[in-house]
């Protein structure tokens, strides 16, 4: 399997006019994959202080806008919405995109806004057993049950699903921890997403990800592998770059900026390097508008067919 690179969007601190026009140049540029993050609040949080659009309306917009791309959600938030309105988003979503539409799923982070809005944020480990419980839902709906469970947030009383999925629509699993996302990747998901590791952090959880595929009686190449690394590639120095990551995101800046592209877009490739030789089969760019398109242009462009050309045959 060829390396694909993609990229990762935050619908924050641009109209709708901007975003549209960037997913429309990047499908046309040929990315492999294009996604939104679920989000209610600006990422890194700022207090609801700048302006973010909902992810399923622009999720609409997007698959109606392309045409060539692979298309997800990485993640939606286990606690935001109900998961038969969920899963009928999810499908909606993919007939609009002609079967492109790939689910994301994961426990969240974002408590301010959940707070914000009075949404139920309770403790990770509670978060968990109602994301499990999603994904044994979503999986017999994918299957084409009709389901009926009870189990933490989840209350389904013989519901269908009609119609079903264009598509295959491939299940993903975002999130770094080892005990619990990647046990849940290993037994339910078609793809795991990391955002922000190290390489060596990546190519350990790479590793784990294969045990618990092993334990769930699958093969590890079941589950496709990915990486979201944050887009900091610019024609400032370096050091003003990780300075300004440092005040974005606090105590969280170290994790990021080990998991971001720094230096000039002719960086790119010697800094992607190890996680496609720790097991990254999908690379995305995370992206946080404002962006610099001169600087895009020049990965998208001119940066990505070097990589898929050195790497195309790798995994």
């Amino acid at each position: 399997m060829a390396v694909q690179f993609g990229v990762h969007l935050g619908a924050q601190n641009a109209s709708v006019a901007d975003l549209r026009a960037l997913w429309k140049w990047l499908d046309t540029s040929g990315v492999d994959w294009i996604s939104l993050w679920d989000h209610l609040y600006e990422a890194p949080p700022a207090g609801g202080t700048q302006p973010h659009f909902e992810a399923f309306s622009m999720l609409g917009a997007l698959a109606a806008d392309t045409t060539h791309a692979r298309l997800g959600c990485l993640v939606f938030c286990s606690q935001y919405r109900n998961i038969g309105v969920l899963m009928k988003g999810a499908i909606s979503v993919d007939h609009l995109s002609g079967g492109r539409f790939e689910l994301g799923m994961g426990s969240g982070w974002h408590d301010q806004e959940a707070t914000a809005f009075g949404i139920d944020f309770p403790s990770q480990g509670d978060r968990f057993k109602v994301l499990e419980g999603q994904l044994q839902a979503i999986n017999k709906w994918r299957n084409g049950e009709r389901v009926t469970q009870s189990s933490p947030g989840v209350e389904l009383r013989d519901a269908s699903m009609v119609p079903s999925a264009m598509g295959a629509l491939p299940l993903w699993l975002g999130g770094l921890g080892p005990k619990q996302t990647l046990r849940m990747a290993g037994a339910y998901a078609n793809g795991w997403n990391a955002a922000y590791a190290s390489p060596t952090q990546y190519k350990e959880l790479n590793g784990i990800l294969d045990d618990w595929c092993v334990k769930a009686g699958r093969a590890p190449t079941d589950v496709e592998r990915s990486i979201n690394l944050s887009f900091g590639l610019s024609t400032e120095d370096i050091g003003v770059v990780t300075q300004q990551l440092h005040v974005q995101w606090g105590a969280a800046s170290e994790r990021i900026i080990a998991g971001s592209l720094l230096g000039r877009p002719e960086d790119a490739m010697e800094q992607i390097a190890p996680f496609v030789e720790a097991g990254a089969q999908l690379i995305n760019i995370a992206i946080r508008p404002p962006w610099n398109q001169e600087i895009l242009a020049e990965y998208i462009e001119a940066i990505v067919p070097i990589m898929k050309k050195e790497w195309g045959t790798v995994l």
